[in-house]
C-alpha cells in the first residue's frame, strides 16, 4: 500500500540506505524536506519504501561538511507532505514554527519507533569532527536516541521546530547525548518557510489562545 503522505519523522530510502525526514518546508509552491546531510551523502532520488517503488523526490542540495543538512525537493504531486511529525498511532504534532536553541531549554525527540525522548539543550555552537571534514554551529543536548534510528529525526521544544539529531544515536538506558544540526540556518539559506508555520499565525485568537488539530 503506497503511502498516501510523508511527515516528519518518516524514513526515505535511496539506494545508498534510508534516513529520517526531519521537517517539511514550502517555498513557492512547491515542498521540500529537510533531512541530515551527512546521511544524505551522495544518494539523489528519494522513495517512501524500502522496495524503492514510490519515488517522491530528489536531493536539491547537501550541505556538509561545515553544516550537517540537505534539502530534498519533493516532486510526487500524489503524495501530500503535512507540516506534521508522525507519533505513531495515527497521533500528529503540528509544527508551528522554527526558533534557535538555547542552552537549558527543554528539547524532546518525538518517534513513531521509539517513543518521545526528552532532555536539555547543554551547550550550542559546538564543533563535531568527522573523517570528511568538521562541522560547526551544532548543538548539544541530554536527549537521548535509540540505536538503529535513521539519522536526522526532528527535535522540537514543544511544538516548535530546533533541529535535526545527528547519528543514529545511542543507548538510552545509560542516558546520552545528541547533537543537533539547528534547522534556522537551513531554512534562512534556501529561503524555506516550515509548512504550515505561516498559517498557524493566522488562526491564534486573541491572547495568543492555540487551537488543536484532531485526525481522524
Amino acid at each position: 500500500m503506497a503511502p498516501t503522505a510523508v511527515r516528519g519523522g518518516n524514513v526515505l530510502f535511496s539506494a545508498s540506505g534510508r534516513c529520517t525526514v526531519g521537517f517539511n518546508a514550502t517555498k513557492g509552491g512547491t515542498y521540500y524536506a529537510i533531512m541530515e546531510g551527512r546521511c544524505v551523502g551522495g544518494a539523489r532520488d528519494w522513495y517512501a519504501d524500502a522496495a524503492r517503488t514510490v519515488h517522491v523526490g530528489v536531493t536539491e542540495a547537501v550541505r556538509y561538511p561545515g553544516d550537517d543538512y540537505a534539502v530534498i525537493r519533493y516532486t510526487n504531486t500524489a503524495v501530500s507532505y503535512p507540516g506534521e511529525i508522525d507519533l505513531g498511532g495515527g497521533r500528529y504534532l503540528d509544527v508551528t514554527g522554527a526558533a534557535r536553541p538555547v542552552v537549558g531549554q527543554s528539547v524532546c525527540l518525538p518517534g513513531a519507533t521509539t517513543g518521545r525522548h526528552c532532555g536539555r539543550v547543554e551547550a550550542v555552537n559546538v564543533s563535531v569532527n568527522h573523517p570528511e571534514g568538521t562541522v560547526s554551529g551544532l548543538v548539544r543536548t541530554s536527549a537521548c536516541t535509540e540505536p538503529g534510528t535513521a539519522a536526522g529525526r526532528p527535535a522540537v521544544s514543544g511544538s516548535t521546530a530546533v533541529g535535526l539529531a545527528l547519528g543514529g544515536g545511542g543507548n538510552c538506558a545509560s542516558g546520552g547525548t545528541t547533537y543537533l544540526q539547528p534547522v534556522l540556518p537551513a531554512l534562512a539559506a534556501f529561503g524555506l518557510t516550515l509548512h504550515g508555520s505561516s498559517l498557524e499565525v493566522l488562526f491564534q485568537g486573541p491572547g495568543g489562545s492555540s487551537h488543536h488539530h484532531h485526525h481522524h
